[in-house]
């Protein structure tokens, strides 16, 4: 790929370099953030949206354009193709979905856009914004992800809708298995959460997925982490990107967010995650686990203790994983423990603590992680309880977010005033486990697997659907 020209951009004024880069790896073409706070445009009019979009965002309580907003919609309304790295909760997906439906507007056709999800729930949840946000114009928007009925899909398919948001694999099995659905006139292409789509898992997939997408297209990414990868980027088939970056660094996190860390023997966990329970109570708290047997567990455990817990992972159908989410939002729920299926994307509103009960394998996945709370300009608090086999883990999250985390106080003897209740818990959630894993003919789909946990030990876990259903 050949070296790209660099340039400054700004809405006071537009700059041109004419310095060609000696590396490599310049893909895209920067922009730096409005200089001029007196110039910078202040609503969604100043970035040229027609009044119909305005009217949205005012009736959805948008008071004014984020940052990321600021800066990557009046480009992507110059049909320009954009790499947008934002915070988490920063405005991403108004911020492609608003040029997306002014140029729907302009020009309407059915498979008008895509747009690309690693996960289900993100998935929903950026449909959801596209049906709010372009309610005036009765946009219509499908939903393509596993774990739903194929045909019922194929017949909202059908329906010729304008704007597609899928996970990878269910897309594709579409593109190969239903008759007649074919994205050939596309305008608009949009991997959010670009950095999880572009990796190994995803990969093959998305290769295949733009060998049958039109070239002659916009294409966005955005993410909170970007990985700036040459290959990444021809994959994708960008055309002269401009690159928006509105963090200082590509582990950047929100300034309302207020970060710890407990540092902890491994076998008082419970009893800690326990006492932050109750230091936070009637708050809304997300607890992530590494595995699905913790997130059961930890239900129980929470359950027993009179929290109102629920559960969400992968192992779930989908109905239950939306239903959890429901409970959740609606704060029928206010503690949900979850796998990492709840890290990326999710917009919940107001949820004041996350507590990482076992550390995220890799930096990128704390900071989506972390980035459930402290959305939209609110505040938030993330407290990670690190042990003794955490340490080398909880270094790199550190030296990724390029600072050190204060240390969260607690009262020893405090805290361990409750340990005689935690263990009776504890072996309460034992005790349940055991007996779904009896009930194999019993209500819900039980899962056998191994499981590596965080004490190093291998556990034969059976686990049922049937308890988050309570």
């Amino acid at each position: 790929m050949p070296a790209l020209k660099k340039r400054k951009i700004s809405h006071e004024k537009l700059v041109e370099k004419d310095e060609v880069s000696d590396d490599a790896s310049s893909s895209s073409e920067d922009v730096s953030p409005s200089q001029n706070e007196n110039t910078a445009p202040k609503t969604f009019k100043d970035l040229g949206l027609i009044p119909q979009l305005c009217e949205a965002c005012d009736a959805l309580g948008y008071k004014a354009p984020t940052a990321i907003q600021l800066e990557s919609i009046p480009l992507a309304l110059q049909n320009r193709d954009l790499i947008g790295l934002a915070e988490t909760g920063s405005g991403k997906t108004a911020a492609f979905a608003l040029p997306i439906l002014q140029a729907l507007m302009d020009k309407p056709q059915p498979f008008f856009g895509l747009v690309l999800a690693p996960t289900r729930e993100l998935a929903y949840q950026i449909s959801e914004a596209f049906e709010a946000l372009g309610s005036v114009i009765s946009v219509r928007t499908v939903v393509l992800v596993g774990g739903m009925d194929m045909v019922s899909q194929s017949i909202a398919i059908g329906k010729r809708p304008h704007i597609i948001v899928a996970t990878p694999g269910r897309l594709l099995d579409h593109l190969e298995n239903t008759k007649g659905f074919s994205l050939r006139t596309l305008k608009y292409l949009v991997m959010d959460e670009a950095d999880r789509l572009l990796d190994m898992d995803f990969g093959p997939l998305i290769t295949k997925i733009l060998k049958v997408l039109p070239r002659e297209r916009r294409t966005f990414l955005f993410s909170a982490t970007m990985s700036s990868k040459v290959e990444g980027l021809q994959r994708a088939s960008l055309s002269n990107p401009l690159r928006v970056s509105v963090s200082s660094n590509k582990y950047q996190t929100v300034a309302t967010l207020l970060q710890y860390y407990l540092f902890i023997p491994h076998k008082h966990k419970d009893v800690h995650l326990i006492w932050l329970l109750n230091e936070h109570v009637g708050q809304s708290v997300i607890i992530f686990t590494r595995t699905v047997h913790e997130t059961m567990r930890l239900t129980i455990l929470s359950r027993a203790l009179g929290f109102g817990a629920i559960a969400l992972h992968g192992q779930l159908s989908q109905s239950a994983r939306l239903g959890a989410l429901g409970k959740f939002r609606a704060r029928s729920r206010d503690i949900l423990i979850s796998t990492d299926v709840a890290a990326r994307g999710l917009d919940i509103p107001s949820v004041d603590l996350v507590l990482n009960y076992d550390l995220a394998a890799d930096s990128k996945t704390h900071i989506h992680r972390i980035g459930r709370t402290a959305r939209a300009g609110k505040s938030g608090k993330a407290i990670s309880l690190v042990s003794q086999y955490d340490v080398e883990v909880w270094l790199r999250i550190e030296k990724a977010l390029d600072r050190k985390l204060p240390e969260y106080k607690v009262e020893k003897e405090e805290v361990m005033i409750l340990s005689e209740r935690v263990g009776e818990a504890q072996r309460q959630a034992i005790a349940e486990l055991k007996e779904l894993d009896e009930k194999k003919n019993g209500r819900g789909s039980v899962f056998i697997f191994m499981i590596f946990n965080s004490s190093r030990h291998y556990v034969l876990s059976t686990l049922s659907a049937a308890i988050v259903a309570l």
